[in-house]
């Protein structure tokens, strides 16, 4: 359903220009601005509403767009000859409106709704072919994994043994209890602290104490936050664990190497199998980083390096599976030493590891995979209950309270971590509560790039979208496109434009959805 357009206009209390508000002008005119309360009016009333309407189509849903202001122009690649010319000045305010781009949905719904529908065609496409990847990537074996982090201390959990319900998002289903223990057990009593070391209630999906310790005091944030730090390393290291092994089982199995031919004309014997990796960071409501992953075996082209091709016979799912297995329980490192922890932190992962195969008519689809990792793409800190720009030392006490909660905890552990000369990333990262990895990743041979998706959107708005630069050549072989612009500065210009542009977009998507859905019902 259509976003509420009231929940994405500016924020007033952010400048929309590079230093200041614009000055006031005539509503049409380049640079207009008009009073908080009357700008909806005045803007609707404008004769030139739909032109603008029009205008800032691309990023009428955008929390906070980018203004551009300068010139466009398309030149032809072999004369050099000018063919066509237009000015930001004689466009509605003067000005181009480009969206944000921002994935993280809590910051703008629209950019992360796209961004999240890339996400999906790429992950999927790696799994059943299309956009330049061959459709025999279906023939591969694939595996989606989970990763997760070890337990730095005891939190409340939300567990399900039994599903009953018909949609995992809205589960409603009875849990079962947090953290039952007998009274003769000796776990179930209470911390050096004093606090219980047992829960009996049966958490509902959105209660606020889940992810949250049974004792803030005993819990090791310390480790924490070097762990969400180290997990891209060790992320990595399990990525050539995975590699090892099946090329060691490819030689138990006597498969022979294959000699390829390099751009210098040497010959060279490389491993007949090549497993191609997608991976996605989630962060959990205790605030540590886990993975999901899609890993697809490949095979080797002797004359094209780049070419994805099946793996050879005798190598299959049992061996990925069991390559992954081995590499989730031996990969682990030590972190270098802190003052704080002189011999390092042990960096692995925990002991729930979760390792199905992907098949094309079993309960593990690439479209559910696809859908299930893309949805996380577009989640950050959110889900801890944090939310927050890069923190400096000027707004750090307003975040970081190591007798506060949860995450102001895990925040101060980071930043003092982070004083020592050798960690000082860890303060870089600390409004991430210490991870700086990216949440989307991919080997370069899995599937096609953001990129390929993006220009073929410009490409589709310039010729087909109803562009105002959709009359100009479009054959990127004989035509260049330069954009002479300026940055001019960031959020719409009034909240009655955020008002309106958002609420043109709403309605919009909302059209766009019925018809889908009726398009899907007719088939």
């Amino acid at each position: 359903m259509a976003a509420d357009p009231i929940a994405v206009v500016p924020d007033q209390a952010h400048p929309s220009g590079p230093g200041h508000r614009p000055t006031p002008a005539p509503i049409g005119s380049p640079g207009a601005f008009v009073g908080r309360d009357e700008s909806a009016f005045h803007r609707a009333c404008d004769p030139r509403v739909f032109d603008w309407l029009e205008h800032v189509q691309a990023a009428a849903g955008c929390s906070h767009p980018i203004r551009l202001s300068g010139e466009v122009a398309a030149i032809d690649r072999a004369t050099g000859r000018l063919l066509a010319s237009v000015s930001t000045a004689d466009l509605p305010d003067g000005e181009i409106y480009k969206p944000c781009g921002n994935r993280r949905h809590a910051v703008c719904p629209s950019c992360a709704r796209t961004y999240q529908r890339d996400a999906y065609q790429l992950l999927r496409a790696g799994l059943a072919g299309g956009r330049g990847i061959p459709a025999t990537v279906t023939q591969h074996p694939v595996a989606f994994v989970t990763f997760t982090a070890p337990s730095f201390g005891t939190v409340h959990t939300r567990i399900v043994k039994r599903h009953t319900c018909g949609n995992r998002r809205r589960c409603d289903c009875r849990a079962e209890p947090c953290h039952p223990r007998r009274a003769s057990d000796p776990t179930a009593r209470p911390c050096e602290h004093g606090h219980p070391a047992v829960c009996w209630a049966r958490h509902e999906e959105n209660d606020p104490r889940l992810g949250q310790p049974l004792c803030l005091d005993c819990y090791d944030y310390d480790a924490q936050i070097v762990w969400n730090h180290a997990a891209p390393e060790l992320w990595r290291r399990t990525t050539i664990a995975i590699t090892r092994h099946l090329r060691a089982r490819a030689r138990k199995l006597g498969l022979p190497w294959v000699e390829q031919v390099t751009a210098s004309g040497r010959v060279r014997r490389v491993p007949p199998v090549k497993p191609s990796f997608g991976k996605v960071a989630e962060m959990q409501r205790r605030a540590v980083v886990h993975y999901h992953a899609i890993v697809r075996l490949d095979g080797v082209n002797p004359y094209d390096p780049d070419a994805i091709v099946p793996p050879p016979a005798g190598l299959g799912v049992d061996d990925l599976v069991a390559a992954v297995e081995h590499a989730a329980a031996t990969v682990g490192f030590t972190t270098r030493p802190h003052p704080t922890q002189p011999a390092g932190w042990r960096i692995g992962w925990g002991e729930q590891v979760d390792v199905r195969p992907i098949s094309a008519d079993g309960d593990i689809t690439d479209g559910k995979v696809a859908g299930y990792l893309a949805k996380y793409a577009t989640k950050s800190t959110e889900a801890t209950g944090h939310v927050s720009r890069r923190l400096d030392g000027e707004v750090i006490d307003l975040y970081a309270n190591v007798h506060g909660t949860h995450p102001e905890r895990l925040i101060d552990a980071c930043w003092n971590l982070g004083g020592h000369r050798d960690w000082q990333m860890l303060r870089r990262w600390a409004h991430m509560l210490g991870f700086g990895g990216h949440f989307l990743t991919k080997s370069r041979r899995y599937s096609v790039t953001f990129r390929i998706l993006r220009d073929a959107r410009v490409i589709w708005r310039r010729t087909e979208g109803g562009h105002e630069y959709a009359d100009q050549p479009a054959d990127d072989t004989t035509t260049l496109i330069v954009g002479l612009l300026s940055y001019a500065g960031s959020g719409w210009r009034t909240t009655g434009d955020a008002l309106l542009a958002n609420t043109a977009a709403a309605m919009a998507r909302e059209r766009h959805e019925v018809a889908r859905e009726e398009v899907l019902a007719a088939a």
